[in-house]
């Protein structure tokens, strides 16, 4: 009975050694605030204008504004929607929000997407690709939602946030193409059942194809279209082709410096919280753990038999 007791003692002293300084450890973490950046600001957090306080709340901790010394905060409503996208509705409801903090030059976009259950239907691929078109560089993007939203309105506040941040004016024709981008490339998705990284190296490898080879008509860019389509092996139904022929001839159409858009679509990243956390999902990684610590029991256990 001794030696159990004094085994069991052991196990947990060695468990409270292990535990409690990682513990202590998060719970500095949990409490640490960001340094401002005295050079490029403070990050700028754009709220959906029908978020209810308890909504705004739940938001605001997604995207961990209590870890900023100081932020700017907006509202994004229907009719900043209006601003930058042609033909659409002033009265849609907007709850999808973002914090946004810039970036030196040449770092790129980082696209973070932490609440991915109730952004159904934008992924970060697709905000990034929309992003670069309408002419946002350089900055880390945390996008969030309380309850689940396709996440367009995300992409208007964070229009008019970086308007706000930079003193920048957008071209209001590339905001609006990169909003059909967003549509054309969702309903590609899902109508052709292929995945959130092929819709993104799809609509990557064609914009470079146009920066290379700079089409003159919508003739040659239905010809770029079909190269990548074949190339990447993707069915697509008619409907569907037109529809991205006739997107990528808008663009194609645009003043965009297409070989810098070319170096930011390839240096795309995603944020650390997206790629970690599958590990952590992972029932074999946890399995793994309980194993270690059953085998270091059974094996501390008989050290004292």
């Amino acid at each position: 009975m001794k030696q159990r007791w004094l085994s069991l003692v052991a196990v947990f002293a060695l468990l409270f050694s292990v535990i409690i300084p990682a513990s202590s450890f998060a719970a500095t973490n949990e409490t640490d605030v960001k340094a401002i950046n005295e050079k490029l600001g403070v990050p700028i957090v754009v709220y959906g204008a029908n978020l209810s306080e308890q909504e705004k709340e739940t938001v605001k901790v997604a995207l961990q504004v209590d870890k900023e010394a100081e932020v700017d905060e907006i509202t994004v409503s229907g009719e900043d929607l209006v601003k930058y996208i042609k033909n659409s509705n002033a009265s849609s409801r907007m709850y999808s929000s973002a914090k946004i903090t810039r970036q030196d030059a040449g770092k790129g976009l980082i696209i973070s997407i932490v609440t991915p259950d109730n952004i159904t239907e934008v992924t970060s691929e697709v905000y990034a690709n929309a992003m670069l078109t309408a002419g946002i560089e350089d900055a880390v993007v945390e996008i969030a939602a309380p309850k689940p939203v396709t996440g367009h309105s995300a992409l208007v506040g964070i229009y008019k946030a970086y308007e706000v941040k930079t003193g920048e004016t957008l071209d209001i024709e590339r905001t609006d193409v990169a909003n059909d981008e967003l549509s054309v490339a969702t309903q590609i998705a899902q109508n052709a059942n292929i995945s959130d990284e092929k819709i993104a190296e799809l609509l990557t490898g064609i914009k470079k194809q146009i920066a290379e080879l700079d089409p003159a008509t919508k003739e040659e860019v239905e010809q770029i279209v079909k190269d990548q389509l074949a190339a990447l092996n993707i069915q697509l139904s008619e409907q569907d082709r037109q529809l991205l022929v006739d997107l990528m001839d808008r663009i194609s159409k645009l003043d965009i410096d297409f070989s810098k858009l070319s170096e930011q679509l390839t240096d795309l990243t995603t944020a650390f919280e997206e790629k970690f956390g599958d590990v952590l999902k992972d029932e074999g990684f946890w399995n793994s753990v309980k194993n270690f610590f059953n085998n270091l029991i059974e094996t501390i256990s008989s050290w004292f038999k």
